[in-house]
């Protein structure tokens, strides 16, 4: 019987139902789980008041982003190798997206095909894009997505060199992608970081050239630096996804939250933001609204309730942090999100 609060609970059948090394590849960042824990204590650290005898006026927490309408704010973050951590894979995730009224963005590495994970979420998803190592591989991989329904390009930057590894069982491959990426072949004395990793990684000029490639909305994932917001935002790219990745690449980052004001800031409002790594609660949702995000994305979470119970845990996991922005968001006064962007939270 369940004793423990539900996302708790689902970590723990997660671990208990992977096996080891899937469960270290899920749960590993890049500091030895301190950068983890820099994520959470993050939002922890913001603090709110209560507002109590408030009149809700029509409560609702609807988001709508790029003319699309759900029913809530909370995004599911792309995750690789769904099927690593259940049958349903990222089609089960799909499909409880759908149910409960959101929006997925469907990754890179996905172990599903893009156009089977659309259809039977019946609804457009949007496509976290991996460089590919070049412009022309790239473009292939785009036209896939768009073909199969892609409603938004949510372009990864901040990883060009990959840290959190696994051996892939049989039968679990990125299967969308034309081949896998590798690093660049080294010669005696080279670097792998320099001379490998890093000859296919992207520039501002792909920015750009992407930017010119797409008819649908383009979002720049795993920003931390003002600057770099403002750089997007001059590009001509709709949305700034501010991340460090859940902590799995960089270690030793400020928190999301600790950057996110000055990136709000910064953007003025002519882009969108969104933003993830380590929110774990409804509350988290709340504050990062307050701090000037139009929605947020969870990852490890909902891969918890992937684990525990497939695309039901999903499901669950999603209805459970709008139960906690909802009880929140009374409990503080206010009705709508953009209610909650007045809030004033506290150190």
């Amino acid at each position: 019987m369940q004793s423990l609060p539900l996302l708790p609970y689902f970590a723990q059948q997660a671990q208990t139902k992977l096996p080891a090394n899937i469960w270290h590849y899920l749960q590993s960042d890049a500091g030895h789980g301190a950068q983890l824990q820099t994520n959470e204590a993050g939002w922890q650290a913001k603090k709110l008041l209560p507002r109590p005898l408030q009149v809700l006026h029509h409560p609702s927490t609807q988001c709508e982003l790029f003319g699309e309408q759900w029913a809530h704010p909370i995004m599911l973050a792309p995750v690789a190798y769904q099927k690593l951590f259940h049958a349903d894979g990222e089609i089960g995730t799909a499909v409880a997206c759908n149910a409960q009224q959101g929006q997925m963005m469907v990754s890179s590495l996905a172990s599903q095909p893009v156009e089977e994970i659309i259809n039977q979420a019946q609804q457009p998803l949007w496509f976290q894009l991996y460089w590919q190592g070049s412009r022309e591989a790239t473009a292939v991989l785009l036209n896939k997505v768009l073909a199969a329904g892609a409603s938004a390009i949510v372009f990864t930057v901040d990883a060009p060199v990959k840290q959190a590894l696994i051996d892939l069982p049989a039968g679990i491959v990125a299967v969308n992608l034309a081949r896998p990426l590798s690093m660049q072949p080294i010669s005696a004395g080279q670097s792998p970081v320099f001379d490998g990793w890093m000859t296919q990684a992207p520039t501002w000029d792909d920015v750009a050239w992407l930017r010119q490639q797409l008819k649908v909305p383009l979002l720049i994932k795993g920003l931390m630096h003002v600057d770099d917001a403002k750089r997007t935002l001059a590009i001509g790219c709709e949305g700034v996804v501010v991340s460090n990745h859940g902590g799995r690449v960089l270690d030793s980052t400020p928190s999301v939250a600790a950057v996110l004001p000055g990136i709000v800031a910064a953007v003025g409002g002519q882009c969108k933001i969104l933003v993830d790594s380590g929110i774990r609660s409804g509350q988290d949702v709340f504050k990062a609204l307050a701090m000037g995000a139009d929605a947020v994305c969870i990852g490890r979470p909902y891969v918890w309730g992937l684990a525990a119970e497939g695309a039901m845990g999903v499901a669950k996991v999603i209805r459970t942090l709008r139960d906690e922005l909802e009880m929140t968001m009374a409990l503080t006064g206010v009705s709508n999100l953009a209610e909650i962007r007045k809030v004033e939270l506290y150190a």
